[in-house]
């Protein structure tokens, strides 16, 4: 049911938008996309968290090395391994990296006193699905494979991410399940792109809708995938994966003022409807990428709480 109200916090970033005269990303081309994205931190996001330790790192992936940033939230034990989130950044497949959700990564790391390791997987047009999902399955089963020495209880690894990076955690989760070996214990899915066909109505209802409109998502996506024949691959659209069966229990988060807002509540009912345990929360009012706007958003302190407890309970669970 389409919402009435936009948040006020969430009227606030969108007339901020306007007030900045930030051109749409579809004006640009991929690098000053990039660009535009990360000024954008400043007026949007807090100021990074303090968390125990940060390190560098790279995976290795079949298209050679795969930057990683490893946050050891405060809270964690460092005597003994500890559960961990794999992240993906949002940003289209096209934006995005290490430092744009910096400061997301530290607020889960800490709110789930656990680690998270974020992967700075290849961005298109430069490199076309599906490079950044190779890149993604092949940073998770790094760490994976690695954690002993990361610290990391293998036992407890889950995956997550924000739109794109949503995304790529679904396929990433499918991918598991289908090759084996990779025993992942949760998924968690902020506003995720499940169906490149951008044909529901949330893409209509909510098309010129600041920051993400219908045309910025087509960009995206043009940019993204190959050819239109690439819509009905399940890495690309995992909402249209044969089977949704057997996967790890989720938790999906969707923005009421989102055009992915449809899409991100059908995967919930798939999974649901696949014996999947999930939890749905919709964020009525909320516009997409209110996770990294907790400067203005107060509903992204919500969400990284929100966050912090389905992790705890899903190693919990353990």
């Amino acid at each position: 049911m389409p919402d009435e109200r936009l948040h006020p916090d969430a009227a606030q970033v969108v007339e901020l938008i306007v007030a900045v005269n930030r051109p749409a990303y579809e004006t640009l081309t991929p690098a000053e996309a990039r660009e535009a994205f990360l000024a954008s931190r400043l007026a949007l996001q807090p100021d990074p968290e303090p968390v125990a330790h940060v390190a560098a790192l790279a995976a290795q992936g079949h298209a050679g090395p795969i930057p990683l940033r490893l946050y050891r939230g405060i809270g964690a034990d460092e005597g003994r391994p500890q559960p961990a989130l794999v992240y993906f950044h949002g940003g289209g497949w096209v934006i995005g990296d290490l430092e744009s959700h910096d400061q997301a990564c530290r607020a889960l790391a800490n709110a789930a006193r656990a680690i998270v390791v974020a992967v700075d997987y290849r961005l298109a047009p430069e490199h076309k699905f599906p490079a950044a999902v190779d890149d993604a399955i092949d940073a998770t089963r790094w760490i994976a494979g690695h954690a002993q020495s990361l610290g990391i209880d293998p036992a407890q690894l889950a995956v997550g991410g924000d739109s794109a990076g949503g995304n790529l955690a679904a396929v990433v989760a499918l991918d598991a399940r289908d090759r084996g070996g990779l025993p992942l214990v949760f998924q968690l899915l902020i506003y995720p792109a499940t169906d490149m066909g951008l044909d529901r109505p949330s893409h209509v209802r909510h098309a010129e809708q600041l920051p993400l409109r219908r045309s910025t998502m087509r960009w995206f996506v043009g940019h993204y995938l190959r050819s239109p024949a690439d819509v009905a691959d399940w890495r690309a659209s995992p909402l249209r994966a044969p089977s949704l069966r057997g996967l790890p229990p989720a938790l999906v988060v969707t923005a009421g003022f989102d055009p992915l807002s449809d899409e991100g509540e059908a995967y919930a009912r798939a999974l649901s409807d696949a014996g999947v345990p999930v939890v749905h929360q919709r964020f009525a009012g909320q516009i997409h990428g209110f996770l990294s706007m907790g400067r203005i958003v107060a509903d992204s302190g919500r969400l990284i709480a929100l966050a912090g407890r389905a992790l705890e309970s899903a190693f919990e669970a353990v």
